[in-house]
């Protein structure tokens, strides 16, 4: 087993929420395989109450959880990606930086729990379904023997990955 460490970028528009809670779920289920991070094309400045709820249920530190630009990882001393994950349509949809070292890039989308409405009941239920769903993802893709697999190969796994529903419950 090779020992290298992947970096990820999960990219959303805000970095408030899917790309937060898909941030903290990497670092803590990747059992150091991986170096997990988030930003956005538009970074709404503050991590939804939901999405902080949601890391620190899992042990994550929350003091790490900041919403920032992507333009912080396309800088010369920013961590070189291996893999870029958008995980909201709109971020999928946007042209975004060119990365130093050509990451694999996938997308999966989410629909966005920062967008219910109705109680903290009704917003945590939808924050917990979403939760749910990234996990599953990245716990396929935590997984995978990425060491044994060629780029080609790796890269279709996570349009696979991404590609395939996920569970509405």
């Amino acid at each position: 087993m090779s020992d290298k460490v992947y970096n990820v970028l999960f990219l959303c528009t805000h970095n408030s929420a899917r790309s937060i809670m898909a941030e903290a779920l990497l670092n803590t289920i990747g059992r150091g395989r991986f170096r997990a991070y988030s930003a956005g094309s538009q970074p709404g400045g503050k991590v939804n109450p939901f999405a902080i709820e949601k890391a620190s249920a899992i042990g994550y530190p929350i003091g790490n959880l900041r919403s920032k630009s992507w333009d912080e990882f396309a800088l010369p001393n920013a961590p070189q990606m291996d893999f870029i994950i958008t995980v909201c349509d709109n971020a999928a949809g946007e042209v975004c930086p060119i990365w130093p070292g050509q990451p694999i890039s996938a997308h999966w989308g989410f629909a966005d729990p920062a967008s219910v409405v109705g109680s903290d009941d009704v917003k945590r239920a939808a924050f917990d379904k979403i939760f749910r769903q990234i996990s599953t993802r990245i716990s396929i893709f935590a997984n995978m023997p990425l060491e044994k697999l060629e780029k080609a190969a790796i890269h279709r796994e996570l349009k696979i990955i991404g590609e395939n529903p996920v569970s509405p419950a």
